[in-house]
């Protein structure tokens, strides 16, 4: 691909607030709705406050003597990680959260910022992504040592098996090991008592489905968009083959994307550890696509902070997206008998900074990126 397509401007936002059509219809945004005839500030305010990442170049080579760009090619690995971005800020830093720009943000923001820089020693740059997706496919966990999550990728979701993945004992718990005995929570879920309560660690959830042969089945419209208003959405990761969006939301049957597609040169932390956030958010006009030229294989994402908010979740799939005669995916209560057992990663807790995952090249070459997108979707 050609560099220069990707040489985009950044607009400032005063210039496409009339992009937008004139109409009573409401916008969603992540699970939060937007008037558009009378909020298209505040909508646009919203859209912004997501982190953006895009192609990026003259970051130090991958692998050592790897490639110092990832324009043509990185367009997915920077949709997943705005879509785990958020997840992050849905964290530590809460869905209302907003960013202004050259307004001194929270060291929390900080701090995710960094994990995402394009830099060996960064968990969540370009240079470790490709093990990031390998790892979420073995079922195990990853974080760096700021903020570790639950991953779970299915396009069934099995209730019990998830809630065992994140009922974690809290650290002054007396008994060995961080998991009570599944007998010995049930018990204390009975009895209503408290001496083994367990914690919750965050959940990520990510659902890879495929919404039809060649093109998506209009019959799985009206589910897949009931999933953007759903409090704990995350997005979705698809697009059109070889060029990956970050979904977001909708207005009528037109989705609403972030498009990484532009390239800006690689920034890096200041002296005091503080980033220059200017390039890392979209101030030009969020694009929008038809529901229907979305090429089938998509990946939904979810996030939930507490127990409370994954039942709450649970509840409102069984309501919105299991009433349908096709449902796009299944969540059923029980692991299925004729299943392995589901055995959650002995360590859940990950602390790393994800320099040691990729040394060479020929490691990189090995990822197939692109292909891994594809996995993804099925």
């Amino acid at each position: 691909m050609e560099k220069g397509k990707y040489e985009n401007q950044i607009t400032i936002f005063t210039e496409y607030l009339e992009e937008y059509p004139n109409t009573d219809e409401l916008v969603w945004i992540l699970g939060k709705q937007h008037l558009l005839k009378t909020e298209k500030s505040k909508l646009l305010s919203d859209i912004s406050a997501r982190l953006w990442f895009t192609y990026r170049r003259k970051f130090s080579p991958i692998g050592g003597t790897g490639p110092s760009s990832d324009a043509g090619w990185g367009c997915m690995l920077r949709c997943g990680q705005m879509m785990l971005a958020q997840a992050l800020i849905c964290r530590h830093l809460g869905r209302d959260w907003s960013w202004e720009k050259q307004k001194e943000q929270p060291k929390e923001y900080q701090r995710i910022l960094q994990c995402f820089l394009d830099r060996k020693d960064c968990c969540y740059s370009i240079h470790q992504m490709g093990k990031v997706i390998n790892q979420s496919f073995k079922g195990s966990f990853y974080s760096c040592s700021f903020s570790s999550l639950a991953l779970y990728v299915a396009p069934l979701m099995v209730i019990e098996d998830i809630k065992k993945m994140c009922r974690v004992l809290p650290l002054s718990a007396d008994t060995p090991g961080d998991r009570p005995p599944d007998s010995l929570t049930a018990s204390n879920q009975s009895k209503g008592t408290s001496a083994y309560c367990p914690a919750w660690k965050p959940l990520l959830l990510i659902v890879p489905l495929r919404l039809g042969i060649n093109q998506i089945n209009p019959v799985y419209v009206d589910a897949f968009k009931e999933c953007f208003k759903m409090p704990q959405s995350l997005g979705a990761l698809g697009g059109k083959p070889n060029n990956a969006y970050y979904f977001i939301g909708f207005l009528g049957d037109e989705l609403i994307f972030l498009d990484p597609h532009t390239t800006q040169t690689f920034v890096d932390a200041e002296e005091n550890g503080t980033v220059n956030d200017q390039t890392f958010h979209c101030l030009q006009s969020p694009q929008r696509m038809n529901i229907l030229n979305l090429d089938p294989s998509v990946a939904l994402g979810f996030f939930c902070k507490e127990e409370k908010d994954f039942d709450n979740w649970c509840s409102l799939v069984q309501k919105e997206i299991l009433k349908e005669n096709l449902r796009m995916f299944e969540l059923v209560q029980k692991h299925p008998s004729h299943w392995p057992p589901f055995i959650p990663p002995a360590k859940p807790e990950v602390t790393t900074t994800g320099a040691e995952f990729i040394d060479s090249n020929e490691q990189l070459e090995e990822l197939d990126l692109e292909e891994d997108f594809e996995i993804l979707s099925v």
